[in-house]
């Protein structure tokens, strides 16, 4: 039976992309490891955030488009996005929240506490304290390795067809079911880093995409083989899949599941380093080879932004 290691990213549909940067970058203290354009939509960045070396289980990444219509989060899509913190960080981000405004909650699930806040375009987010997963040596403002984001904690699903998403993620995807309280159910995969995925039970209604909603969650394969065999394991399971897309630093394909949740599964490999160095990652606009040629124009329409230290 194939098992996917957890979550390779996420993807969410944003507004004006300072305030993505200033938020992910300068209140998270995330790096932004890449700054490209949406490889479908090239007059709209696509900006990737994660640890200090852009690995997977770390990368949330965002299309930015200012203005567009506010979406409502609800069945068909990931609800909440949980990053992982080390033990005893809980204070200082709770701390730092309060800092810069951002209202929070406390609530525990499956025994864990939560800190619960939206990001200023309406995204759903929760810090969890958990000694899984590789210390981040990214250091930015006041956030250091001893407090800063490891990555990602997991997600939190909402469906349309909860049993159907259940079947696949334990029977497809190779998810461990580890049990049940109240309305939500839990997954684990092997990996020690975005490896929790909590199903919910119950209907909240369906959501609408836009601004403040993601559009997809990335499964990961180890590499170019190991997608050729999930496309074709998907395939057999009942599911419509889509070919092999390159998306430059990684491979992708793509599925809706029953409960209507876009699903990818993409390599590990090449990662963010391959076009910039590792130590200058994020600081250019990198642009595939087909938009090389429409640099200038692109330069031009797109917004302009700056990552800046907010402390």
């Amino acid at each position: 039976m194939k098992k996917t290691m957890g979550i390779h990213h996420i993807t969410a549909i944003v507004g004006h992309p300072q305030e993505n940067v200033d938020f992910y970058a300068g209140v998270l203290g995330l790096r932004l490891v890449k700054k490209t354009v949406n490889f479908d939509d090239p007059g709209t960045y696509h900006l990737y955030f994660g640890n200090e070396g852009g690995k997977p289980g770390t990368i949330i990444t965002f299309f930015p488009w200012a203005g567009a219509p506010q979406g409502g989060i609800g069945d068909g899509q990931v609800g909440v996005t949980s990053f992982v913190v080390p033990k005893g960080a809980f204070s200082f981000w709770e701390k730092r929240l309060e800092t810069f405004k951002i209202p929070f909650t406390k609530m525990e699930r499956f025994g864990e506490q939560y800190l619960e806040f939206d990001d200023p375009h309406g995204l759903h987010l929760e810090i969890v304290e958990r000694e899984e997963g590789e210390a981040n040596a990214w250091t930015f403002g006041e956030i250091t390795p001893e407090v800063a984001i490891k990555g990602f904690g997991g997600a939190t699903l909402l469906s349309t067809q909860p049993t159907k998403t259940a079947e696949l993620l334990e029977n497809v995807m190779g998810l461990e079911q580890i049990g049940t309280e109240g309305d939500f159910t839990r997954f684990r995969s092997s990996a020690d880093i975005g490896n929790i995925i909590d199903l919910k039970l119950t209907s909240i209604g369906r959501g609408e995409m836009g601004v403040g909603t993601v559009h997809h969650i990335a499964w990961r394969a180890v590499d170019d083989q190991d997608q050729l065999e999930w496309q074709r394991h998907i395939g057999k399971n009942g599911y419509g899949v889509t070919p092999v897309r390159d998306r430059n630093y990684f491979n992708a394909i793509y599925f809706r599941e029953h409960g209507e949740i876009l699903f990818e599964i993409a390599t590990d490999p090449p990662g963010f380093a391959h076009d910039e160095t590792h130590d200058t990652m994020g600081e250019n606009l990198m642009l595939p080879a087909q938009y090389e040629p429409h640099r200038e124009q692109l330069e031009r329409s797109l917004l302009p932004f700056e990552v800046r230290e907010l402390d």
